[in-house]
């Protein structure tokens, strides 16, 4: 079948999740057709595999304002600005409508298998640019279907490919087959068959990012519940207690976000989580009873846990890219004009810096990772970020190019200076490192606060203050 020509086709949105969403109503705004597919069978599917945790994000930083514009047609009402949605939230009262509103333009059971230029692999350079997409779809029956498309937005996440519990970036030896005691996802404990899993347990948390800091505010309150006495947290840091490790406290300017950390702090501090430094897990092995044993690379063993809890952050699936010429940043896998704004080994002081089509273009001009896909293997990304970078990548597919240069966003700080990697440096202080964030004050949480893949810190904060 001969491909059609390109200013005939839909532009290809991978992912019905907040950013991908969005994406389509900026392009419908624009008068560019968009088609959505989602692997999910609904829209928000990965947001609802969180529904339980609640957003460190208000309602007015997590609703694009195209989008609103577009449900507001139908007599849509945005839920009160000032209050913190669930992930459940989220999906039920704006990312359903919204996808709902978008019609026949949402596909869902389409999973992604491929995606290339039509007839060409990514060796041949004759008449490439002038070729349309094929995207190559999977449904849920095994049908397989070609899709073409003048460009492509992938906005399909990080949330199926979580990072293992290995210091070095690979699954700890005897990780994969502890499987049963590992999760990688903060634990719904309303449900009670999970809490069951928990109660009276004893369980490592490894990560130090919001979502580490939910799961251990979740145990603690675990632990003071009647049915999860004898419950405690292990926390496992890969560095060592600095002024940041709790993020921004007070000085968060989403206050929910710093409220996370003094959570976390609160844990360790009652007693309800111990936490462990400086261990970078190398080997997970069973006791005689089948409870874990963690082994870090230093030699050191800690004491059996029954359930181990990975929350060391996200990484982009890429393999279905293949064939695109892609220029990504060897350490982050972000865009490489984008990499050097959000990298956790170098970005310290300040929010990151609003960006738009120009970070995020590659050699193979009209194909763009847009939203947590975007920032690779670093943290801090915001859904505020994500509706930006559709909007100005929507104009420049439109050819607004002017609008598509313009920036039109200012982040929140985050209250916390020092970047991520830095603080694995040998000299590291495990004193009070902070530059900037004032002492944490406790605030009791509980769990009413977390975090999400569109606004959250996975691994670390980033970012700050510094008299910027």
């Amino acid at each position: 079948m001969n491909a059609p020509a390109s200013t005939e086709l839909p532009v290809v949105v991978i992912g019905a999740g907040p950013i991908g969403l969005a994406a389509a109503a900026h392009l419908l705004d624009r008068g560019i057709e968009p088609l959505v597919l989602e692997a999910g069978h609904t829209a928000g599917a990965a947001v609802r595999e969180w529904s339980h945790v609640r957003l460190f994000s208000t309602w007015s930083e997590v609703v694009d304002p195209v989008a609103e514009k577009l449900l507001a047609s139908t007599g849509w009402t945005k839920p009160d600005p000032a209050t913190y949605p669930s992930g459940g939230d989220w999906a039920d009262r704006y990312l359903q409508p919204l996808a709902d509103v978008l019609g026949d333009r949402v596909r869902y059971d389409a999973r992604i298998t491929g995606v290339s230029r039509a007839g060409r692999d990514r060796i041949v350079d004759a008449d490439r640019e002038s070729r349309p997409f094929a995207v190559h779809v999977t449904h849920a029956d095994g049908r397989e279907e070609r899709v073409y498309a003048r460009a492509v937005i992938d906005a399909s996440g990080t949330w199926t490919t979580p990072s293992p519990a290995g210091a070095d970036g690979l699954p700890a030896l005897g990780e994969k087959a502890a499987a049963d005691r590992i999760a990688y996802r903060v634990p719904d404990l309303k449900n009670p068959a999970v809490r069951a899993r928990y109660s009276g347990r004893r369980t490592a948390v490894i990560g130090s990012g919001a979502s580490a800091f939910t799961a251990l505010a979740y145990l603690a309150d675990l632990a003071t519940s009647d049915d999860g006495a004898g419950a405690k947290a292990v926390w496992i840091l890969r560095r060592g207690i600095s002024g940041s490790t709790f993020g921004g406290g007070e000085a968060d300017q989403l206050p929910a976000r710093g409220a996370l950390g003094l959570a976390a702090k609160a844990a360790v501090d009652e007693g309800h989580a111990d936490a462990v430094t400086g261990f970078r897990t190398e080997a997970i092995e069973r006791d005689t009873d089948g409870r874990l044993i963690l082994v870090g690379e230093d030699g050191r063993r800690l004491d059996p846990v029954d359930e181990v809890i990975v929350l060391t952050g996200f990484r982009p699936d890429l393999t279905f890219l293949g064939e695109l010429r892609l220029n990504l940043d060897e350490r982050l896998q972000a865009p490489v004009a984008l990499a050097p704004l959000i990298d956790p080994n170098q970005h310290s002081c300040g929010t990151v810096y609003p960006h738009g089509h120009r970070e995020l273009s590659h050699p193979e001009q009209g194909v763009y990772l847009v939203g947590m896909k975007s920032y690779g293997r670093a943290p801090t990304f915001l859904a505020m970020t994500g509706y930006e970078q559709v909007r100005s990548v929507a104009a420049a597919i439109a050819g607004d190019i002017e609008s598509a240069d313009r920036v039109e966003l200012t982040l929140p700080e985050t209250g916390v200076c020092g970047g991520a990697g830095l603080f694995d440096a040998p000299d590291a202080a495990e004193g009070d490192g902070g530059c900037c964030a004032p002492a944490p004050q406790l605030i009791q949480l509980g769990t009413s606060a977390g975090t999400s893949e569109a606004s959250r810190t996975d691994e670390t904060s980033s970012g700050g203050c510094c008299g910027s």
